[in-house]
């Protein structure tokens, strides 16, 4: 798959983990990609070691993966983030 497709994947995967995963996150347009294009490498490891498929493969399929790999990485973001401070 060619660059184009990595991002256009990920931007896809980042925004339905965003839309899906509950509070709000503090994301911009690129950190939305990266976390999909994340995800997308995260679906991709989990694909290869269940089902021990080809990972550069596309399939719908893959698009799930990439989501929930993309869950993942938000969880573990969220996890490290600092909390905001509260204004007075």
């Amino acid at each position: 798959m060619g660059i184009i497709s990595w991002i256009v994947i990920g931007l896809i995967a980042g925004l339905l983990a965003r839309a899906i995963y509950p509070g709000q996150q503090r994301m911009g347009f690129i950190a939305t990609t990266l976390l999909g294009i994340v995800g997308s490498v995260i679906g991709g490891l989990i694909g290869t070691v269940l089902w021990h498929r080809n990972a550069g493969e596309f399939s719908p399929g893959g698009i799930v993966l990439s989501v929930i790999g993309a869950l993942i990485a938000l969880f573990v973001v969220q996890r490290f983030q600092r909390p905001a401070k509260a204004r007075p």
